[in-house]
């Protein structure tokens, strides 16, 4: 048996991945494990994790894959930096960004962290970047052919790259090559409204709605020169992300008015309208990406991976308006899912390993990060002095549904952890999304987060078109979908602008019902994730819906619980009501006080 161990790391969001014969085993990022979000660092806990959940040692692994390349055709990357860069190589090199200035170094310190795993020494092999984001889109789909597109912000040259997929084969056909990058066009409006890149994407999309697009013509005439079939060119002398510390240059700033929003400081109309603005041209570059790709391949399917298929008001877009007939987003689309699609490269293109379609994907729900049992649950509660009870699942999911019925808020806590950005209902914070209250004390009494973010549904898969405009699953909560028209409430918002919509009630789901009456949609399949599932079922007899609130079991600033032990502390710490962790159920009021930490407090204080 061949055993493969993918690695992406030193950008953002290092993960690691490993597959035997073909099959994934396990999978995680790096940040669940060290506790700090969007760890980039060399991911030695996700490698441990993952060759403990195979049983093996790094000697037994065959060969280790890295997600991109060093030095790939370094010499256009020069070309690029020093036409952009002051005279002089010093100044040159202290003006490359991070990501570049790692790759002149990558090969001998990849060998030096594996040293420092073990003794032995697998055979190193390089993926290319967008290569390795392909093979994570189209080995593990339920597709024996399809298109596959991947947009992000940069690999090792390219930013968006086309390519068919077939049996066990991956043949690139056109690629955008950088600095001209849909994800950096993002990210750099991301930046100008006051969000953090590389992870405030997901406030910038979820704040869309709340605006007009008044500014799509501003972006079309003077920062993006976008063709009929999707492909475009930025006009960099907006852009300072070549060769300084800001995304955006002065010139940006003259155009719309203003220099960036600072951090934490008010949103106002404008972000809210510029956010709008963004998204409407993001969606419009990816349909017409998506049409041209159909076009000149004639596939039936499309599947999507990199960091701007985490869009998934596009990708709702691509699945309602484009021509395919269905679509297949890796569920870790970013950096993190890299790891994967390195190893499945390895195994399919360079060892022509077998590939086997089964009518639905091989991502096991995305179910990939570790499990606990009961003694180490037991262990882990008692050394935190929880108090608690052990119900069998019975029990326990009836008195679950109860609480949730009573508008409580609950911690879930069970199986194995999610691989990717979305907690699926392994490591989620769950709700009444009936409840006109829920959005509100989620955001700003347990999440600690803006109160304008959106929360997601969780629905039985068989009801999903009870509810929502969607005939299809969606398990990886990555595709947008209208909430049904007979479920929305009759509105009179003639006078509500920007953050007031937020208080109008809209919907018999209120909790999950975006101001554009749309929800990001995760569908629950008894397959995949059986416990989760019998809660819903449960909690459909007390109540007649289907459908609970699920966010991410952590707090703003900080990445998704692993542990049971992490799982403890987000309890404490905010103002949640229950927490399960598998068969042991807790109750906030009969929990010791704890003394709260005021400095992690602070952290994640709103204005």
């Amino acid at each position: 048996m061949t055993m493969i161990l993918g690695i992406s790391a030193y950008y953002h969001d290092s993960a690691a991945a490993l597959i035997q014969d073909g099959n994934i085993l396990a999978a995680a990022q790096e940040e669940r494990f060290s506790r700090k979000k969007h760890d980039a660092r060399f991911p030695r806990h996700a490698i441990a994790y993952c060759l403990r959940e195979a049983g093996i040692g790094l000697a037994e692994v065959d060969e280790v894959v890295f997600y991109d390349k060093p030095l790939v055709k370094f010499e256009r990357l020069l070309e690029t930096y020093l036409s952009h860069a002051p005279r002089g190589l010093r100044s040159f090199i202290a003006a490359m960004p991070v990501w570049l200035k790692e790759k002149l170094y990558l090969k001998s310190t990849l060998k030096k962290e594996l040293s420092a795993l073990g003794n032995c020494k697998p055979r190193l092999l390089f993926a290319e970047h967008h290569q390795s984001h392909a093979a994570s889109a189209f080995f593990p789909s339920p597709f024996e052919s399809a298109a596959v597109l991947c947009l992000d912000g940069v690999g090792e040259w390219a930013t968006t790259t086309a390519w068919i997929g077939e049996g066990n084969r991956l043949q690139a056909l056109w690629e955008i090559d950088f600095p001209h990058s849909l994800g950096l066009l993002y990210s750099a409006f991301t930046y100008y409204t006051g969000f953090k890149v590389n992870s405030g994407e997901y406030k910038l999309m979820g704040l869309a709605p709340y605006g007009q697009p008044r500014y799509v013509a501003t972006i079309l005439e003077n920062i993006i020169d976008l063709k009929d079939d999707g492909t475009f060119r930025l006009n960099m002398d907006y852009f300072n992300y070549c060769t300084g510390l800001t995304m955006t240059h002065s010139r940006f700033d003259k155009l719309f008015g203003g220099k960036p929003r600072k951090p934490e400081s008010p949103l106002t109309q404008k972000e809210m309208d510029i956010a709008a603005s963004i998204q409407s041209v993001t969606e419009e570059v990816v349909l017409r990406l998506a049409k041209t790709l159909h076009r000149e391949t004639g596939k039936d399917y499309l599947c999507l991976a990199g960091g701007v298929a985490l869009n998934c008001v596009a990708n709702g877009r691509i699945l309602r308006e484009g021509p395919f007939k269905d679509i297949w987003i890796q569920p870790a689309a970013g950096d993190a899912g890299g790891a994967l699609g390195a190893a499945l490269s390895v195994w399919h293109q360079h060892h022509d390993g077998s590939r086997s379609v089964k009518g639905s994907d091989s991502m096991h729900g995305s179910y990939l990060g570790p499990s606990f049992g009961r003694d180490q649950i037991r262990a882990e509660l008692d050394a935190l002095g929880a108090q608690y009870e052990e119900l069998d699942d019975e029990r326990l999911i009836g008195r679950v549904a109860e609480w949730l019925e009573g508008e409580s808020v609950v911690g879930w806590f069970q199986g194995r952890m999610e691989f990717g950005p979305r907690a699926l209902g392994g490591r989620s914070i769950i709700g009444d999304p009936r409840s006109p209250k829920m959005q509100s004390v989620m955001n700003l009494k347990i999440k600690y987060r803006e109160s304008f973010r959106p929360f997601a549904p969780s629905v039985l898969a068989e009801r999903v078109g009870d509810y929502f405009e969607l005939d299809r699953p969606s398990p990886y909560m990555l595709i947008v979908a209208p909430v049904k028209e007979d479920l929305r409430l009759p509105t009179s918002e003639e006078h509500k602008f920007g953050i007031d919509q937020l208080h109008v009630l809209r919907s018999k789901l209120q909790a999950i019902t975006h101001v554009d009456f749309s929800a990001r949609v995760q569908t629950v399949h008894e397959q995949t994730n059986p416990r989760y599932y019998a809660l819903l079922k449960a909690f459909e007899r007390r109540t007649g819906c289907a459908v609970l609130v699920n966010t991410s079991f952590n707090v703003r600033g900080e990445p998704i619980v692993c542990q049971p032990a992490d799982a403890f502390r987000c309890f404490m710490r905010t103002e949640m009501d229950y927490l399960v962790v598998e068969n042991f159920l807790m109750t906030k009021s009969a929990q010791a006080k704890w003394e709260k930490d005021e400095a992690w407090m602070k952290e994640f204080e709103l204005d």
